[in-house]
């Protein structure tokens, strides 16, 4: 599973977006080119430069519902574009 943050800040959190209620929800890529492409999108709209990070599935989830994190998993399958 992979993940999108900041590069050079990889240890203060990673990318989400907020749901229609405000919450924020994780966006997690099973493929590493699909979460490539989609850091390329957020930096073609003027985001600080991204980084992709492989993250052990099982632990993210576990702490997503430790913490009560909503959280959003992309397939392979899914077509995901950054929110305006």
């Amino acid at each position: 599973m992979f993940i999108i943050t900041i590069a050079g800040k990889e240890d203060e959190g990673a990318y989400s977006v907020k749901d229609e209620f405000g919450e924020k929800v994780l966006y997690i890529f099973e493929d590493e080119d699909d979460a490539t492409r989609f850091a390329m999108m957020l930096e073609d709209r003027g985001t600080p430069e991204m980084y992709v990070m492989e993250v052990e599935e099982h632990s993210l989830i576990q702490a997503c519902e430790m913490h009560d994190h909503k959280y959003q998993i992309f397939t392979v399958d899914d077509f995901v574009i950054p929110p305006e």
